[in-house]
């Protein structure tokens, strides 16, 4: 069953298309990323999907019900924690959740079970107001007051970003649990690591979709023999491999370029060899296998 049907949806801001004819569906209990860098269209995309924009083509479903039509109906089903934290600072952590539990016709007490997990980890700071937590902390609280209505479905925009690696971690954990008690969740994030953790991916740019399958099938499709490559001189190296007639795509990853040759079989010597006449010190070359950030450069030099 999907819980998400989306047609040839496209929106724009004056010459500016946010959101280029895409379509998609989400099933029912996965956990669905939209992975690629800002600007992309993951948050026009996130709104025209929780009916806080109208699109200006196409159609979405969401739990059954269309976004422009039924949007109340959708409003009251859903959860959606915004990019920007978007809670009252003034008001205590207890109290914002108190205040959406109230927007929702609920209480704490009604749906704890489904949050009591994260709460604990904030309940030592419930008297302190929202502008005075870490940002971590933050996140915490934005993701218990987007549950605590009890939602089939879960919109988390950008949810892991500006955040310490271990709260990163301590997220996705959550939201695993979260999966488990049959809670639909989208995600959208700019790091493309945290797309190993979906069910499936939508890697985005430019407003429109490259891909969208599963992390390891993405992968899979990446057939060319790429290689890790450094040397003392990474600025130069890059400007030497970018002059070879052989070479095809060079990309810096961390302190490697990732390397892609036009040829079906790379010849690794013949390669350093080359780069040593140029005048190249220390050069290493060893295979790699392809990661999704890979996947994602090709299929954008491709588009």
């Amino acid at each position: 069953m999907n819980v998400i049907e989306v047609k040839n949806i496209s929106k724009s801001f004056k010459d500016v298309i946010a959101v280029n004819d895409i379509s998609f569906d989400v099933e029912k209990g996965e956990l669905f990323g939209f992975i690629g860098p800002d600007g992309a269209g993951k948050t026009t995309l996130f709104r025209l999907l929780t009916t806080l924009l109208i699109p200006d083509k196409g159609s979405a479903k969401v739990l059954g019900f269309d976004t422009v039509k039924d949007y109340k109906k959708i409003r009251k089903s859903i959860g959606y924690m915004a990019g920007r934290f978007s809670l009252y600072q003034d008001l205590t952590v207890e109290e914002n959740l108190k205040f959406y539990a109230t927007i929702f016709g609920t209480t704490i007490r009604q749906n704890y079970d489904l949050i009591k997990d994260i709460y604990v980890l904030l309940e030592p700071f419930k008297k302190r107001k929202a502008g005075k937590l870490s940002g971590g902390m933050k996140q915490k609280l934005a993701l218990c007051c987007a549950l605590i209505h009890k939602p089939e479905l879960l919109f988390l925009d950008e949810p892991t970003t500006g955040v310490d690696p271990v709260s990163r971690n301590e997220f996705w954990d959550m939201l695993g649990n979260l999966k488990q008690q049959g809670i639909t969740i989208i995600v959208s994030t700019p790091y493309m690591n945290e797309a190993a953790l979906c069910d499936r991916v939508a890697l985005m740019q430019k407003g429109k979709t490259l891909e969208i399958n599963s992390p390891n099938l993405i992968v899979n499709e990446f057939k060319k023999p790429l290689f890790f490559i450094k040397a003392d001189n990474m600025y130069e190296l890059r400007l030497k491999l970018l002059e070879y007639e052989h070479s095809d795509t060079i990309q810096p990853f961390g302190e490697y370029l990732h390397y892609t040759d036009k040829r079906n079989e790379i010849h690794p010597d013949e390669i350093k060899k080359y780069l040593e006449e140029k005048g190249m010190n220390n050069v290493s070359m060893e295979p790699a296998k392809p990661n999704i950030e890979d996947c994602f450069m090709e299929l954008m030099d491709k588009s």
